[in-house]
């Protein structure tokens, strides 16, 4: 039996520590990395090239869905597990869409995390058992057409750029629009332009409806 890589990236040590232990007393797998936030996963994803991701949500730097959009792109070989808080129907389809094959609530069993690992490994999607199957019936519709658009006129990651959602998170977070420039290494002129950009599309006119609509959407917390 070959044993299953895994990277686990949360922006809380203490519950890194914890998955680490727990995956630590399970047969067949290896723990390879950790990362705090969205783009330290993303360089460890390259580097350690594990089977396995547990991603948080909500994420410093990259969001977590943010991230299981890049490694769906870039990494087709790696399985993503939504690790999260939040079981509402939005967060859910959002994380499916962009790519997660797994979404496991921070409040499961220990041994719903064994189960979830072993089940995306399979080929199959593992939600947690307390999220509803209709909400998994009403996603397959979506996918295969026979939902033409979903509720909302759009979310995030259709109305923006992949460049734009990165400067939104920056701006959500607090950073400077001199703090983002050096982040990203564009020009202050250039990150201005982007917020503008992200403001017209978005019809939000300043920066504490920015940081609203990012805690709405799940790319920051509100803690």
């Amino acid at each position: 039996m070959n044993i299953i890589k895994i990277l686990i990236a949360d922006d809380h040590t203490l519950i890194r520590a914890g998955i680490r232990q727990l995956l630590q007393n399970m047969h067949g797998f290896e723990v390879v990395g950790e990362a705090s936030n969205g783009r330290e996963a993303i360089e460890k994803i390259k580097d350690l090239q594990p089977d396995v991701v547990l991603l948080d949500i909500a994420m410093n730097e990259l969001n977590g869905l943010e991230v299981a959009e890049r490694v769906s792109r870039d990494f087709d070989s790696v399985y993503i597990i939504i690790l999260s808080m939040y079981s509402n129907e939005e967060y859910i389809l959002q994380a499916l869409k962009v790519g997660a094959h797994g979404y496991l609530l921070k409040d499961s069993a220990p041994n719903e995390l064994e189960i979830a690992i072993n089940a995306v490994i399979r080929g199959e999607i593992y939600l947690s058992p307390s999220i509803s199957k209709s909400l998994v019936n009403d996603y397959l519709l979506r996918i295969s057409g026979s939902i033409k658009e979903e509720k909302e006129k759009g979310s995030v990651f259709e109305k923006l750029t992949s460049r734009q959602r990165e400067i939104l998170q920056l701006i959500a977070e607090g950073n400077s629009t001199k703090d983002i420039a050096l982040k990203l290494n564009l020009s202050i002129k250039t990150v201005e332009s982007h917020r503008m950009q992200i403001m017209r599309r978005l019809e939000i006119h300043d920066i504490p409806g920015l940081v609203r609509y990012a805690i709405r959407k799940g790319i920051i917390s509100s803690q």
